[in-house]
C-alpha cells in the first residue's frame, strides 16, 4: 500500500526524544526513545537520526522539531539546550537537511506548542493565540495574524522573564511557585488539593493570583484572540481557575475580558503535532 503524504514531528527532550509520522492531520506512526542526555553530541544526535530513520519515507515532505532552547531559526541552530549539556551549538538544520534531502525546520518547544493548538488543536479557527506552557517552568508562543511570531531572536513572548514582585512571572507562575516559595512540589499540594486539604487548596488561590496578573501582562501586551494553558499544571486548573479569573477583573479594557477565551489544550502529543506545524508555518507549505 503506497504511503499518506506525511510530516515527521519530533519533540526532542532532555528525557526523551518523541518522534512522529503526521498524515491526515493524524499521527500515524509514533516513536520514542530514552535521551542519552549525558553522551556527546554526536550521541544524541545518532539517536535522532535513528528515530527519523524509522519514520522517513519517499512521501515525507518536511521534518520539524522543537527543542527546549534559543534557536537561530532561520539557520536551525539550537543552542544550550536544556538537559543536554554537549549540545552548546549544533547546525541541526543543515546536519538534517544534508541527509534527507526535505526541508527542516526547527523551533522552540513553546512555539510549537501554540502551532500545534493553531493547526490541529482548539484554536484552529483564531489568528491571534497566546499558547502559554505551565510546568516546571513558564514558556510561551504567539501567533499573529495566523503565523508564528518568534521575534528577530525567536525570545519573542518570553513571558516568565518578565519581572514580577521579587523576582519574575515565571516564579510565581510554574511549578518553582510551590517548590521555592512553599517548599512542597506542586504534585504534592494537587494531590492533597483533590484529597480536600484546604491549606493545599488555598495554595492554588494564591497561584490563581498569580496567573492572573500574568494573564494581564499578556492582555495589555498582546489582546489575543485566545489563550491556551498547557502543562503539567492545568491538571490543576479546576483548582486555580477561580481566582485567576477573579484577578483578571480589574483590567481596565471590560471588553477585552468579554470576548476573551482561555482554554486548556486537550491535544494528545502536542509537541509532536505543533514540530510537524512548523512546516504548515512555513512559505514553502
Amino acid at each position: 500500500m503506497k504511503s499518506l503524504e506525511n510530516i515527521i514531528g519530533v519533540d526532542l527532550g532532555g528525557t526523551n526524544i518523541r518522534t512522529g509520522k503526521v498524515a491526515e492531520e493524524k499521527i500515524i506512526q509514533l516513536t520514542k526513545e530514552p535521551t542519552p542526555a549525558a553522551g556527546s553530541q554526536s550521541e544524541v544526535l545518532e539517536k535522532l537520526i535513528a528515530l527519523i530513520d524509522s519514520c522517513f519515507d519517499d512521501n515525507t515532505k518536511s521534518i520539524g522539531i522543537g527543542v527546549p532552547s534559543v534557536v537561530d531559526v532561520e539557520k536551525g541552530i539550537v543552542y544550550d539546550v536544556v538537559n543536554i549539556p554537549s549540545w552548546k551549538i549544533v547546525p541541526l538544520k543543515d546536519i538534517l537537511e544534508s541527509r534527507y534531502k526535505v526541508p527542516v525546520y526547527v523551533n522552540n518547544d513553546a512555539n510549537c506548542f501554540a502551532l500545534g493548538e493553531k493547526y490541529y488543536g482548539k484554536a484552529r479557527d483564531c489568528k491571534s493565540i497566546v499558547g502559554l506552557t505551565i510546568g516546571t517552568g513558564m514558556g510561551s508562543g504567539l501567533i499573529f495574524n495566523g503565523k508564528l511570531y518568534e521575534g528577530k531572536n525567536c525570545c519573542a513572548g518570553e513571558f516568565g522573564n518578565i519581572p514580577y514582585l521579587n523576582s519574575n512571572f515565571e516564579r510565581y507562575c510554574s511549578g518553582q511557585f510551590f517548590s521555592e516559595e512553599k517548599s512542597i512540589s506542586a504534585i504534592d499540594a494537587f494531590n492533597q488539593a483533590v484529597l480536600g486539604d484546604q491549606a493545599a487548596i488555598q495554595l492554588f488561590s494564591e497561584y490563581g493570583f498569580h496567573m492572573g496578573q500574568a494573564i494581564k501582562s499578556i492582555l495589555y501586551a498582546y489582546d489575543p484572540e485566545i489563550i491556551i494553558l498547557g502543562g503539567s499544571l492545568t491538571k490543576a486548573y479546576e483548582y486555580f481557575k477561580p481566582a485567576m479569573f477573579e484577578a483578571i477583573q480589574n483590567f481596565d479594557y471590560r471588553n477585552v475580558l468579554t470576548n476573551l477565551k482561555i482554554e486548556i489544550s486537550e491535544l494528545e502529543n502536542s509537541a509532536i503535532y505543533g514540530a510537524a506545524a512548523l512546516y504548515l508555518n512555513s512559505s514553502q507549505h
